[in-house]
């Protein structure tokens, strides 16, 4: 299952979800919020979403990872809102009965998850200055809807 959160990402609880009896391992990503991007030191992040487009096609790419990987389990929360440095951005995890299953699938959402969901990204630097990144997604999103 794909969701956006306004909320703190419990990443222990959501790795009980991928269990099964039929898994033999589990892969997990959690992607934070550094300090420092491209050169400039980072204060803070926001991240906003197109939450009916975002979700849907989140939960496309989960299933397109189960159908194309031998997993069991896909599921992936990304957050939206205002987030601190430390912070955790999104989750993924993957449970498989085999390892290289489940690192495959894991290393494909994310990639999918970045190229193709609507979510955009306001950092705000520690000298005040603050910037949108990924803001060419909106055009792609309006283009979309017309």
């Amino acid at each position: 299952m794909f969701s956006l959160s306004p909320d703190t990402i419990d990443g222990a609880a959501l790795r009980k979800s991928l269990e099964a009896a039929s898994a033999g391992g589990c892969v997990t990503f959690e992607g934070w919020v550094r300090n420092e991007n491209e050169g400039r030191d980072v204060r803070q992040l926001e991240y906003e979403g197109y939450a009916a487009v975002a979700s849907k096609e989140g939960q496309k790419v989960l299933d397109e990872a189960l159908e194309k990987f031998d997993v069991l389990r896909a599921e992936c929360v990304h957050r939206v809102g205002h987030l601190e440095v430390g912070d955790m951005a999104v989750w993924i995890g993957v449970s498989a009965g085999h390892r290289a299953a489940a690192f495959d699938a894991c290393r494909y959402i994310i990639e999918e998850i970045k190229s193709r969901l609507p979510i955009w990204k306001k950092e705000t630097y520690t000298d005040g200055d603050s910037g949108w990144l990924n803001i060419d997604k909106l055009s792609k999103v309006g283009a979309r809807r017309s």
